[in-house]
């Protein structure tokens, strides 16, 4: 499926991690694929309201939690400027599809990162 929302089609998500070499750039791609697929089903599903959103983002933060195990083994891992960057992608996502006023704690909730 491809992204209908230009202001999220456009967005590089993850960009400020990339320049990083501690942040290996196949667990970056990782990471953007699950922000696109949170886009997709975000356009598919139409969440009618923040309880639908937050239902998707958590889906979404799971995702992300099983990936930490993957930069660990890399010998890297979600710390303070990677948590803040996809904090960051997650708080765009919801505002770029009318939910400015979702609350960034309860979309990425279920972090472990």
């Amino acid at each position: 499926m491809s992204i209908t929302n230009q202001q999220v089609a456009g967005r590089e998500f993850l960009r400020g991690l990339y320049p990083d070499e501690y942040f290996p750039d196949r667990l970056l791609d990782k990471g953007r694929d699950i922000l696109v697929r949170l886009c997709e089903r975000i356009e598919a599903e139409r969440p009618a309201d923040l309880a639908g959103l937050y239902a998707l983002t958590a889906v979404a933060t799971l995702e992300f939690n099983r990936l930490q195990e993957e930069f660990w083994a890399a010998g890297s891992e979600i710390e303070t400027m990677a948590r803040d960057e996809i904090a960051g992608d997650f708080g765009f996502v919801a505002s770029a599809y009318g939910f400015a006023e979702a609350d960034l704690e309860e979309v990425v909730a279920e972090r472990d990162w």
